[in-house]
């Protein structure tokens, strides 16, 4: 049982961690959608000390208008699929816990569409990303070139396919287990 204690621990601070980035992402999504609003209605006009918002803006990050509004709208997107990746994970914990252990077969069918989300949410959200910045570089002017990166983490979603499947065989041989123990209990009764 020391081993399950152990999976129960890793378990708890998944659920915490899954939370803690779940509200990051929230806070990045939202923060990147209120820049853009506030920048988009931010006359251009408005001065500091004779000076133009925009202008510091561009001067003090060397980035122009357009690769501000691109940043910010690319962010946003990655931010929300993670958030949306990370609460899915957070409810996977959160059954396990549970549960109290991880070899059910309604936890290893969860474990594998969170192994599943992992590899497609990162996929789609890059893919949304490249689209928004491919039209936005078209209509905004001076647009940098953005390096969205390799947010797509395959790797993991496979582990967590692969885990899913040693949970799924973890209950079916405890299946087995409870089915025979009823058995020998019935001859034995006999």
């Amino acid at each position: 049982m020391k081993t399950l204690n152990t999976i129960q621990t890793l378990s708890k601070i998944g659920k915490v961690i899954s939370k803690i980035i779940y509200i990051f992402c929230l806070i990045g999504a939202i923060g990147s959608i209120v820049g853009i609003i506030c920048l988009a209605f931010i006359p251009g006009q408005f001065k500091i000390f004779g000076v133009t918002i925009h202008s510091i803006i561009e001067k003090s990050s060397e980035l122009s208008l357009g690769t501000c509004y691109t940043a910010m709208a690319v962010g946003a997107i990655i931010c929300a699929g993670e958030a949306v990746l990370c609460r899915i994970a957070g409810r996977y914990f959160k059954n396990e816990l549970e549960a109290g252990t991880p070899f059910t077969f309604d936890g290893a069918k969860e474990l594998l569409r969170l192994g599943i989300y992992t590899i497609c949410i990162p996929v789609v959200t890059v893919v949304a990303s490249e689209i928004v910045y491919q039209v936005m570089k078209h209509f905004l002017s001076n647009v940098d070139k953005l390096e969205i990166g390799n947010a797509v983490s395959v790797e993991l979603g496979v582990m967590f396919i692969i885990m899913s499947l040693l949970c799924k065989y973890g209950a079916e041989i405890a299946k087995d287990n409870k089915e025979n123990d009823e058995v020998k209990s019935a001859k034995a009764e006999n």
